[in-house]
């Protein structure tokens, strides 16, 4: 294999001069950099990762493990986590528990079936001598699997750890709830179902208090009954659509997209035409919202932007960067209203 040395001899350079390149030092100048870079490229050189751990005490390496890979959100978050960590001159180790795939929905509040599954993994990642962990959840709830003495960093992404040792990330679903019906509202809609996700999940529950504050302050009274708890997928879209059909609702809230295609296909049932007879909204702003007909108004996650953010604090911690660069405990990522033709504005709309 060929060494840093045999670099530097071929470049007319000191080792630590290729060294610094490798590690994204910016002492450099630009055209022995290129120089450097070429070589490296044309000889197939790669880092002793592991000997470079042994004198250094660390290894440039975060470890990702993924509850599933197969759940909407996780694929985004790891390829930001992915290029944000290269970009930053470290590499991941990518741990995949397929929990879904293995238990369905059968294991969330199964601590012991979970820690049998997370406890040989994180041991996994010590052996290899991973400098942290980023832990990316398939949805949002209060995780408590790493134990108070872990030896090294870990950072919750798409979750909220009950540990305040162990900062999180997350998005702001209550801003989101909020954000949705103070956009319906400002388009004339005073009675606005909702179809919700499962009565006792986080995403629900805080889009459901952001929704009902909404209405609070636009002087719409809460209607329970105008409230639909469903599965997350299609199928219950539709049988939240076919509950709350009434004359009165002039707009349905879906809480993600799948279920807003599932009012899509109710109401065109009833013959209804969407963005006029009836106004629906949806979120998470996946791809098959742009290919409703018509296209669904919708809010977007930043998925990406949670996994860079977590790398982010993830290199702050290993970093030791005081106080003044740390990210809080907990950070909620805002979401972004994508605005397309499933909304109507109703003629006698509030003045703006």
């Amino acid at each position: 294999m060929i060494t840093i040395k045999e670099i530097a001899k071929r470049c007319n350079v000191s080792p630590s001069t290729v060294s610094n390149i490798l590690n994204g030092r910016p002492n450099v100048g630009e055209e022995t950099r290129l120089r450097v870079q070429a070589c490296i490229k044309e000889t197939g050189y790669q880092p002793n990762y592991f000997a470079r751990s042994i004198r250094k005490q660390n290894t440039h390496m975060i470890s990702i493990i993924t509850e599933d890979l197969t759940v909407f959100g996780t694929n985004p978050m790891v390829n930001a986590i992915m290029a944000q960590c290269e970009s930053r001159g470290y590499r991941t180790i990518l741990m995949n528990l397929r929990l879904y795939c293995r238990w369905g929905n059968t294991w969330f509040n199964d601590n012991e079936r979970l820690k049998d599954d997370l406890m040989p993994v994180l041991q996994e990642a010590l052996s290899i001598k991973v400098d942290g962990i980023i832990y990316v959840a398939g949805h949002c709830r209060y995780i408590d699997y790493f134990p108070e003495d872990f030896p090294i960093p870990v950072v919750v992404a798409y979750a909220l750890s009950k540990n305040n040792r162990y900062p999180s990330i997350t998005i702001d679903d209550q801003k989101g709830g909020y954000d949705t019906a103070k956009y319906l509202a400002a388009r004339g809609h005073r009675n606005i179902g909702v179809i919700a996700g499962v009565s006792n999940n986080l995403h629900s529950i805080y889009r459901l208090l952001g929704y009902q504050t909404a209405l609070f302050e636009e002087g719409i009274p809460f209607n329970p009954s105008w409230v639909f708890h469903g599965r997350w997928n299609r199928q219950s879209g539709y049988e939240g659509a076919k509950h709350l059909f009434c004359d009165q609702i002039t707009a349905l809230f879906c809480m993600n997209d799948d279920m807003a295609a599932g009012a899509y296909d109710f109401f065109y049932e009833q013959g209804l035409e969407i963005g006029r007879d009836i106004s629906v909204i949806g979120y998470d702003n996946m791809v098959l919202s742009d290919y409703l007909h018509p296209s669904l108004t919708t809010s977007e996650i930043p998925l990406g932007e949670i996994g860079k953010k977590a790398v982010d604090m993830m290199l702050g911690i290993l970093k030791g960067s005081g106080s003044a660069e740390q990210p809080a405990p907990t950070i909620r990522m805002p979401c972004t209203m994508i605005e397309r033709k499933s909304v109507a504005v109703l003629e006698n709309k509030a003045k703006e």
